[in-house]
């Protein structure tokens, strides 16, 4: 077997930074089929292919892996989101399409069901078919 020297070692530790790699995200699904659907047609993203274990998305060069999984239990926080330049078109296109924006007691959102944040952003909540939450946000210029 091979030894790497120490030295060796060490210049690839350095050359390696994940700031230079591609990021990918993750949520999952208990049911494929509702969840290409909705991601597919509802959301209107780039469907790229079907693997054993996973639906694979563009996510506008980022690549989004939608996990099969046997048992899900949603987060209580966004799992995935999405900037967006025009948040009231972006609520209305989807309200059109059947999605459902979230509204949360205590929180001071419009009739759009947006929120807008001590720093200007405004944001509004959705879930997919298995309950994961999901976001639009227009940051404040």
């Amino acid at each position: 077997m091979a030894r790497t020297t120490p030295s060796k070692r060490s210049a690839t530790k350095r050359k390696f930074q994940l700031t230079t790699c591609d990021a990918m995200a993750f949520v999952a699904t208990r049911d494929a089929k509702k969840a290409l659907k909705f991601y597919r047609e509802t959301l209107g993203l780039q469907f790229i292919s079907e693997e054993p274990y996973a639906l694979v998305f563009d996510l506008n060069g980022v690549m989004l892996r939608i996990q099969r999984v046997q048992e899900l239990t949603p987060a209580r926080h966004t799992a995935l989101g999405w900037r967006v330049p025009e948040i009231g078109k972006a609520v209305t296109t989807l309200g059109a399409r059947g999605v459902l924006f979230e509204r949360y007691p205590g929180m001071q959102q419009d009739e759009l069901g947006i929120w807008t944040s001590p720093s200007g952003a405004q944001v509004a909540w959705f879930r997919d078919p298995d309950g994961n939450i999901l976001s639009l946000t227009e940051f404040a210029e």
